[in-house]
């Protein structure tokens, strides 16, 4: 392990951190607020360890796929630990427990909160919760190479530790560009989204605050009611439309900038996203239609908490926990798919369940036919069998943290609904789970040690698990394997 070098990367990027906390300071100016005074503390402490450790760059500073996976599942502990002060000097979070809840909650986009009355929070802690929605979305590493020159040698280890899916393609052949690409389509969608929400009446904090949890699929709000509170079938649909299309692998929008619809029109993982939100909307829709006065309001509550969560998005514009099962079961399996690989959203990917779906076929085939040989392909492309090895370890891994951490979070001896939602929901980046973790439910009675847990399943989620196995794994700290 080349700890120099580790050590240099994630001071630069505390450095990146402290430029970051400036801007609530900015809207604290704004609204005349003087909590906004706590963010400075952070900013010094990490500007010091910047000074510190991440001006001069190490001479050997080579690193390899464990010191990107390290640097990754560091930056984001890090970055969370010190985006929490705020919420506890303050005195708004006063548990730092809580308040770092809160922050990895934000960074890893999922959305669940320990706040009841979020209504209460300053502009500034509310811009600064939602901006690490933004941030986080497509990455801490990702947004540091676009705004530094952080490490251009070995950018590629780290962009591929955090970018999810289960293959890490570059969109042209060098990483930076590729990070600086994918920031432009993200930073533009952002805008866009604003723009109509402007539109629709919302206030531009609204809009911007709303934009940042559709972009990165994270779900914070500044109202208690989430989504429901402007009751507007325009807002609802804008924000439907945004979280589709920030569910979708953001190298479908570079072949439409290049005009390569073809590439589009044949990507498998597209085809099967639109095709499970539109039969699970269906199906929810016939579902709930009797607590609806019109087919119209029940497609319009179906279809908007169909996409937010399957791109783990999290808003709410009903109290779907209050559903009848069928609907309630049929977005729990949404919860656990997610979105498309190279998104912002979270789950296991659709394309890791076509591939697992096409593992079960080949296998059935090859049990009735023995010398029958068959080949995975996705979007006509075979699927190596290193990836094929990676998507069999990930899942075995998924299933062990889910089972792990649903024995160790019954200790607080809530009801199953509410124990099992609330760590499946973090593990895969939703929000909102069932029962007392629903839409208008929090995580403020969890004790600390399962608030901690759930941290730990939300970032592992958003990390795609391996990040941290490699982080608690001794071998990775050895010199030599």
């Amino acid at each position: 392990m080349n700890t120099k070098i580790v050590r240099y990367i994630l001071c630069r990027m505390l450095g990146v951190e402290a430029a970051l906390l400036l801007v609530p300071v900015l809207v604290a100016v704004i609204y005349q607020e003087k909590c906004g005074i706590v963010f400075l503390i952070p900013i010094v402490i990490l500007c010091l360890l910047f000074l510190v450790a991440g001006r001069k760059r190490p001479e050997h500073g080579q690193i390899y796929g464990k010191e990107g996976m390290v640097i990754v599942a560091l930056a984001w502990i890090l970055w969370s630990l010190f985006g929490a002060m705020p919420f506890t000097l303050s005195g708004y979070i006063p548990s730092y427990v809580d308040a770092f809840f809160e922050t990895v909650s934000g960074f890893t986009t999922t959305g669940s909160s320990i706040i009841p009355d979020v209504e209460v929070l300053p502009h500034c802690l509310l811009f600064w919760r939602s901006f690490t929605h933004w941030i986080g979305g497509m990455g801490v590493l990702v947004f540091v190479l676009v705004v530094t020159s952080l490490d251009r040698k070995n950018s590629m280890h780290l962009m591929r530790a955090e970018v999810p899916g289960p293959e890490k393609d570059k969109l042209v052949p060098k990483a930076m560009s590729t990070a600086r690409i994918l920031y432009g389509m993200y930073l533009t969608l952002t805008v866009i989204e604003m723009v109509f929400l402007v539109i629709g009446g919302m206030n531009l904090f609204d809009s911007m605050i709303f934009s940042f949890g559709s972009a990165g699929t994270g779900g914070f709000s500044n109202y208690a009611d989430s989504v429901a509170h402007f009751n507007s079938a325009y807002i609802d649909g804008v924000i439907t439309v945004f979280c589709a299309l920030f569910g979708v692998n953001f190298a479908l929008f570079y072949f439409m900038i290049l005009g390569d619809f073809k590439s589009i029109l044949k990507n498998e993982e597209l085809r099967t996203y639109i095709l499970l939100i539109a039969g699970a909307t269906a199906a929810i829709m016939l579902n709930i239609h009797s607590l609806y006065p019109t087919i119209g309001k029940s497609f319009r509550y179906a279809v908007f908490q169909v996409v937010t969560v399957i791109t783990t998005t999290g808003y709410s514009t009903a109290d779907f926990a209050q559903w009848p099962m069928f609907s309630k079961a049929v977005l729990m399996m949404l919860t656990v798919i997610g979105a498309c690989a190279s998104s912002t959203g979270g789950g296991i990917k659709v394309s890791r369940l076509l591939v697992g779906m096409k593992c079960v076929k080949r296998e059935i085939v090859q049990l009735a036919h023995p010398k029958s040989v068959g080949i995975i392909r996705i979007g006509g492309k075979k699927v190596s069998s290193d990836v094929l090895r990676t998507i069999y370890i990930y899942f075995i891994a998924y299933v062990g943290i889910l089972i792990g951490s649903v024995v160790l979070v019954s200790l607080d001896n809530f009801d199953f609904e509410t124990t099992f939602s609330a760590v499946l929901t973090t593990l895969g980046n939703v929000g909102p789970g069932m029962a007392q973790v629903g839409p208008m439910g929090n995580f403020a009675e969890f004790s600390p040690l399962s608030k901690l847990i759930l941290c730990f399943d939300m970032l592992a989620g958003r990390l795609e698990i391996f990040p941290f196995l490699v982080l608690f794994t001794a071998p990775a700290w050895r010199r030599k394997f």
